[in-house]
């Protein structure tokens, strides 16, 4: 196996591979296990909660922040961030490491809803649901994955101190975009609060892999001898 292959598979597919598994593990636990315990006995509460305090303003409110977490405005952003950032530190760490961060959680939420069949909640759902099961929420995971990748990055690249905490005010969107799948009556609590382990999760890997500059990613010289000599 080429070197470089085998530090990506070491260093971040494996890390990835153990978040699908505890994830899975998790979407068991939610609706084989613990099904009928304490607190998922209270999900539907919750849900039927939110479906009867329903108004017009607020539908609408939701429907452009669900909007937000949506897999077209996800992809736009993150490209349009990575380009940018691209642009303006002249090198690829930053970007790599916001696109990577996105991609993972994808690949974690994708992989356990093929796994994990869960029902969306027994309320009226406001939005078509997707061919995919409940847990976890796609949207949720994607506005994690890029919203808080986005303040931890940003947060190591400003300089003054205001600015360092106001940065942090974008954790606050996909804290929305969970409310609105919630309110919408797309997701259970249980299936949120496992979405933002994903994400964060996926931006904590790759923060630690790709955006720390004390992790090696050349070739080792022994690679590089044995491919001059070969040549």
């Amino acid at each position: 196996m080429p070197p470089v292959i085998a530090q990506v598979a070491k260093r971040l597919l494996l890390p990835v591979a153990a978040l699908f598994a505890v994830m899975v593990g998790l979407g068991l636990l939610v609706t084989r296990v613990a099904e009928k315990a304490w607190p998922f006995t209270i999900e539907d509460d919750i849900n039927r909660g939110l479906e009867a305090h329903r108004t017009a303003p607020l539908n609408v409110i939701s429907e452009i922040t669900s909007l937000i977490g949506s897999t077209p405005v996800i992809i736009a952003v993150t490209g349009v961030v990575a380009a940018i950032l691209r642009w303006k530190l002249g090198r690829w760490r930053e970007p790599l490491y916001l696109c990577a961060a996105v991609s993972a959680q994808a690949l974690v939420f994708l992989f356990t809803t093929l796994v994990i069949d869960r029902e969306r909640p027994a309320v009226h759902r406001m939005d078509d649901s997707p061919p995919t099961s409940s847990f976890p929420s796609g949207h949720t995971s994607a506005a994690v994955a890029l919203y808080v990748g986005m303040a931890f990055l940003f947060f190591t690249l400003l300089y003054r101190t205001w600015a360092r905490s106001l940065i942090w005010l974008l954790v606050l969107v996909p804290v929305l975009v969970a409310l609105a799948r919630l309110y919408r009556g797309m997701h259970h609590p249980s299936d949120v609060l496992a979405s933002f382990l994903n994400g964060c999760t996926c931006v904590a890997i790759m923060a630690r892999q790709i955006l720390n500059r004390a992790v090696d990613w050349t070739v080792p010289a022994r690679f590089r001898t044995a491919r001059l000599k070969a040549s």
